[in-house]
C-alpha cells in the first residue's frame, strides 16, 4: 500500500492545532502535512522495515546514552517545521541546548523545531524522489546532517548543509561526523 496524499486547501486549511487533533484522534494512521497543506496518510510499515527502524533507533539511542549531547526521537514524533510542514523522520536527534530552549508545553506536543540530524529509511512502498525532496526540506528548515538509507539498493545518500547529496554504494558504516561525534552506524543489520 502506498502513501495517500490529500490536497485539502481547496476546501479547508488545517491549523497546527487542528492537524495535531486530527493526528491524535487517528492514532492508527501515520500522518504528515506538507508545506502546501497536503495531508499525507502513510501505511504502517512491514516487518522488515520495522525491524530495521528499531535497529537504527537503538544504535543512535545507545550512542546518545554514552554521549548525552542531545535527545533522540523515533518515527512516531512529529515536528512542525518553519515552512509549515509537519514531518516525522524515522530517527532524529536534537542538540540538548536547542531542545531545552523549547517550553515544556511545546516539548509535549508537536515541537516547533527541525531536528539537527535526521534519518529516513526507504521502505519498498516509498518513492525515492519523495524521500529526496523530504531530505532537502529538512535541510532548508535547519537540519545539519541527514541520511537517506535504501536497504533495497544498499545505497545511502548523505545530506549536508550547502552541499550536494553524497551517494554511497554499499557502505558498511556511516560516521556521525561533527554532528554526532564518535557515532558510527553499523549498516550490516540494516542491509541484511
Amino acid at each position: 500500500m502506498d502513501a495517500l496524499t490529500l490536497n485539502l486547501r481547496p476546501v479547508l486549511e488545517l491549523t497546527d492545532e487542528q492537524f495535531e487533533k486530527l493526528a491524535v484522534a487517528n492514532r492508527d494512521l501515520r500522518l504528515e502535512r506538507t508545506a502546501k497543506g497536503e495531508l499525507i496518510v502513510m501505511p504502517p510499515t512491514g516487518g522488515s522495515t520495522g525491524k530495521r527502524n528499531a535497529n537504527l533507533t537503538f544504535q543512535v539511542q545507545a550512542w546518545s546514552n554514552q554521549h548525552p549531547l542531545g535527545v533522540v526521537f523515533d518515527s512516531s514524533t512529529a515536528f512542525r517545521l518553519q515552512n509549515g510542514a509537519t514531518r516525522s523522520p524515522d530517527v532524529s536527534w536534537i542538540r540538548q541546548s536547542r531542545w531545552d530552549s523549547l517550553p515544556p508545553e511545546q516539548q509535549e506536543r508537536f515541537p516547533p523545531i527541525c531536528p539537527d540530524f535526521v534519518v529516513e529509511l526507504r521502505s519498498r512502498t516509498d518513492g525515492l524522489k519523495d524521500l529526496q525532496n523530504k531530505m532537502q526540506e529538512y535541510l532548508e528548515n535547519g537540519a545539519q546532517l541527514g541520511w537517506l538509507i535504501d536497504p533495497q539498493t544498499k545505497q545511502v545518500e548523505v545530506y549536508r548543509v550547502g552541499r550536494s547529496p553524497e551517494v554511497l554504494q554499499s557502505p558498511m558504516q556511516l560516521s556521525g561526523e561533527n554532528m554526532l561525534p564518535g557515532f558510527t552506524l553499523d549498516l550490516k543489520p540494516i542491509f541484511d
